[in-house]
């Protein structure tokens, strides 16, 4: 495969993060200590207009930690598991 090619297409993929609310904002509070309030990271997220493409880019990947689009890994579970029984369901 052509590497450009791929790094257009890489670059593509992740160009939503140029428009993050989060982009500059303390990354600590999107990967809070366990039991430490996820509120602020979660407020950033409401008001982003890219939250839906940084959930999807987390639940695709599979992060296992932090607050992405808005939702903890506990939320992106939840979601990945529908998911799975939907597509068994109709798969």
């Amino acid at each position: 495969m052509d590497t450009t090619l791929f790094e257009d297409i890489f670059t593509q993929d992740l160009a939503w993060q140029e428009m993050a609310n989060c982009r500059g904002a303390d990354q600590d509070l999107f990967f809070p200590e366990r039991g430490a309030s996820t509120r602020k990271a979660k407020a950033i997220c409401g008001a982003c207009t890219v939250k839906d493409d940084c959930l999807e880019f987390a639940i695709t990947k599979g992060e296992r930690f932090g607050i992405w689009g808005g939702m903890s890994e506990r939320e992106r579970r939840r979601i990945r598991r529908q998911r799975a029984i939907t597509a068994r369901q109709t798969g």
